[in-house]
């Protein structure tokens, strides 16, 4: 019996299809610590881990596999995190950039999938655009927590982005005058509420829907792409954005404008902000 045997049920080829995977994960914190983590058990063996911070006491709610001791040292967390992987496969083969993404997007054209644990609608905007250039499958989640009338509400969401598929702002998940607002509230005092069980819901979703895209297990159900979390209700479903959208083919990659390099130079944020200045 070999260590993963209870989960030959993905297929005889199951070991040497996850093994041989590339998966490129962006922001190690929150979801990004429960996806690397999850993924080393499952036997993907090869990872691209990328986030520029170090760990801070504030991590600690949520970060698995940080301790006192690396917030205190200010340890990198592509150091914890790969440190967490070896413990559980020494054979991984990890490359880390502490840094931020943009500066090593070219490591990420090799991926199978990547995924993005990021917070912000820029980030998010940036990353799929990337991936859909050298078309490469993108997993994104993330979390918030909200006030309301009756105390605070936790949601969240796990959208898969794929060549042929629609994309974020077909889903209307990001918006230009979304990412013009973000700029405008960048640097407000206080920091997002964060916390450990939405992302390990949000995280196993997430290599779930992975799992089910390089192997699938049945064939019943179409890969689900844009499920939404309600903490609250402790209810994980498909979005009905979907619905809205069905039949619609995306266009806002659909030219040869949209392959290959992109350029960085200037953000989302600051082209949205100038194409409503434009259009006000």
């Amino acid at each position: 019996m070999n260590d993963l045997s209870r989960q030959s049920f993905l297929g005889i080829a199951s070991d040497r299809v996850l093994s041989e995977a590339q998966v490129a994960i962006i922001g190690l914190c929150g979801g990004g610590s429960h996806v690397a983590q999850q993924l080393a058990h499952i036997g993907v063996e090869r990872f691209f881990l990328c986030d520029p911070d170090r760990v801070e006491d504030s991590n600690l709610n949520r970060m698995v596999g940080a301790s006192r001791s690396d917030a205190h040292a200010a340890r990198p967390k592509v150091d914890v995190v790969s440190g967490r992987i070896s413990a559980i496969n020494p054979d991984a083969r990890i490359a880390k950039a502490p840094k931020a993404w943009q500066g090593v997007a070219q490591q990420l054209r090799a991926s199978t999938a990547v995924f993005g644990c990021v917070d912000s609608f820029s980030e998010r905007s940036q990353l799929e655009a990337m991936c859909r250039r050298f078309l490469i499958p993108y997993i994104d989640i993330g979390m918030d927590v909200a006030k309301s009338r009756t105390g605070y509400t936790i949601s969240g969401q796990v959208i898969l982005s794929m060549p042929g598929y629609p994309c974020m702002r077909c889903l209307g998940f990001i918006t230009d005058e979304l990412l013009v607002a973000e700029a405008q509230q960048y640097g407000a005092a206080g920091g997002r509420p964060q916390v450990v069980w939405p992302n390990g819901v949000l995280a196993s979703t997430a290599v779930g829907l992975f799992v089910s895209m390089l192997l699938p297990w049945h064939s019943e159900t179409e890969l689900p792409l844009f499920l939404e979390y309600d903490g609250n209700a402790a209810r994980v479903f498909h979005s009905n954005r979907l619905q809205a959208i069905a039949g619609m083919i995306c266009d806002h990659y659909a030219g040869l404008d949209d392959l290959g390099d992109p350029f960085y130079g200037r953000t989302d944020t600051q082209q949205s902000a100038e194409s409503l200045d434009h259009a006000s």
